[in-house]
């Protein structure tokens, strides 16, 4: 018995067998992740041209609105798409005249006014024990020392500035040879789409408009409210030259993070002139406001325009600067609007959701519409089919909004 029971222990104790795995990829697999990888690594070295391309088509979709308004006022399309660009340029004309002649004439005049503003800095600082120190260094600093430490900065910065010029203008003139060609470019977008999803892509396309034009409507918003009250502010403070530093400060208002900087210097040195008293109360009601604006107002007006809730409009925000800095965060915001948009229209479920009755009756009326769309393009080119597509989709969401609007007004019993 004890002779049969070691028996069973020896069985029991071997380990057991190594099973080895192997895996092999097929050619078309391996074929598929170098092009990804190497269609990544080239998307990279074009970022500035698509970034171009993406702020094209954010002009296009900003001031195609205006021009339908004035082609359904029987002006020709050409006429309307010259009638909107000839304005945009000289809206754009008039803010750098209005605003950096102005704007330079206030930094020479401060440049003069340098060693009287920094007297009366020194002055109040010396006041204070805590500040004493910072007294000191000013009484001592040496202008040509920075000026030879900070050139490289200030050429690279001239560069950076000039691209940022020639890259607006390509986006400028290009959205104007977009808005021309629209017929042509979209017929072609739509010729490589089955006709099956053409009343989705257009529907798509609808909404990419609706984001852009909130977007573009938020940021004018924001940066005219910054604009008044930086005017109300530096007037009711007596600072000279309120109306060019006001504007300056809405212009770059549209710049995330770093707006408030550039806002704040010109308009707190400005104010300095005038007294201490003065630059003290325009710094601290700016940074009052940005955190009003940044908190409050943004999140509002974006979670609106954009249909974004508030928390996700503050997260993109952060999270595209992050990323990718300033222009991450310009396009944070429709970049997201644009992915929840897509979830939607394409019904991707997402963990834990289940088919709803609106999304039965969309699916519904999707098949109802492609149906149509089908019977009256029939025989018809891309190009003139692109243009049914958008008819159906717009009078379906025209009465889309009609339905929600009627549902938002409460129903009086009699």
């Amino acid at each position: 018995m004890p002779h049969s029971t070691d028996k069973f222990t020896q069985k029991t104790a071997q380990p057991a067998p190594k099973r080895t795995f192997r895996i092999e990829l097929a050619w078309s697999t391996i074929v598929a992740i170098v092009a990804v990888v190497l269609g990544f690594a080239l998307l990279s070295q074009l970022a500035p041209v698509i970034l171009v391309l993406i702020t094209a088509l954010m002009l296009v979709g900003t001031l195609n609105p205006a021009v339908e308004w004035l082609g359904r006022r029987n002006i020709p399309r050409f006429t309307s798409i010259a009638i909107v660009f000839i304005a945009l340029m000289i809206v754009l004309i008039a803010l750098a005249v209005f605003t950096v002649p102005p704007f330079i004439a206030q930094v020479v005049s401060l440049v003069k006014q340098e060693p009287e503003l920094r007297g009366r800095l020194i002055h109040f600082l010396s006041m204070y024990p805590i500040t004493e120190s910072l007294a000191g260094g000013l009484r001592h600093i040496e202008y040509t020392a920075i000026f030879k430490s900070y050139s490289n900065e200030a050429m690279a910065f001239s560069k950076s500035l000039f691209s940022i010029i020639a890259y607006g203008a390509g986006s400028f003139f290009l959205a104007l040879y977009i808005m021309i060609d629209r017929d042509r470019l979209r017929g072609a977008l739509f010729a490589v789409i089955p006709r099956a999803h053409h009343i989705k892509l257009a529907r798509i396309m609808l909404n990419l408009e609706t984001i852009v034009g909130g977007y573009v409507r938020g940021q004018v918003l924001t940066c005219v409210l910054m604009a008044v009250f930086l005017f109300i502010l530096l007037s009711a403070c007596g600072v000279p030259n309120a109306l060019a530093i006001a504007a300056f400060g809405g212009i770059v208002d549209v710049l995330p993070f770093v707006g408030i900087f550039l806002t704040m210097v010109p308009a707190v040195l400005a104010a300095l002139a005038v007294g201490g008293v003065a630059a003290t109360v325009v710094c601290i009601l700016l940074l009052c406001y940005e955190e009003f604006e940044s908190r409050i107002l943004i999140p509002i007006v974006y979670g609106r325009s954009l249909r974004l809730p508030s928390s996700i409009v503050l997260f993109a925000l952060i999270a595209g600067g992050t990323l990718y800095g300033i222009g991450g965060a310009l396009l944070a915001l429709p970049v997201a609007a644009t992915l929840l948009m897509l979830v939607d229209e394409l019904k991707v479920e997402l963990p834990g959701e289940s088919a709803q009755a609106k999304d039965l009756a969309v699916q519904m009326d999707d098949i109802v519409g492609e149906a149509e769309y089908l019977r009256r393009t029939d025989g018809m080119t891309a190009e003139a089919a692109a243009g049914i597509a958008l008819e159906i989709s717009e009078d379906r969401k025209l009465s889309e909004e009609e339905q929600a609007l009627k549902d938002a007004i409460p129903v009086e019993n009699a």
